[in-house]
């Protein structure tokens, strides 16, 4: 039983996703184990750390090809008004918590949360608008 989606768009998005998050999991392993081990200093240091948000940035270009690629208005436009939605929330959580952190009133947000957080929000908001327009 064949689960791909028919719209080509949809496709070539899933596919880029697929690898980008494969390489994002081997990156990352590949950090993380590094780092304890052998201690990089450096440029070599700064290349493992900057590894694993190389396929971060690459799922916002996947994601900006597939706007450009996807030929149904409404489905661009519900994951463009999804995204508004996740970045207003992701800014207004982030700078609260930015203001208890001040306070020391809550510990310190790692910035590598923000990118999960807006894609949990904006995966929330699609759900919540495709349930409006239904």
């Amino acid at each position: 039983m064949n689960q791909l989606p028919k719209n080509p768009a949809l496709r070539r998005y899933l596919y880029r996703f697929l690898i980008a998050m494969s390489l994002y999991v081997v990156f990352l392993v590949t950090a993380l184990w590094a780092f304890p081990i052998y201690h990089p200093t450096g440029p070599l240091a700064y290349l493992l750390g900057i590894l694993p948000a190389l396929p971060i940035i690459a799922v916002i270009v996947i994601v900006g090809f597939y706007l450009a690629e996807e030929k149904d208005e409404f489905q661009q436009r519900v994951l463009m008004q999804a995204m508004i939605w996740g970045i207003g929330a992701t800014l207004a959580i982030t700078t609260a918590w930015g203001f208890l952190e001040v306070f020391k009133l809550v510990p310190q947000l790692p910035l590598y949360v923000v990118f999960p957080l807006f894609c949990a929000l904006t995966g929330f908001s699609t759900g919540m608008l495709k349930s409006k327009y239904k």
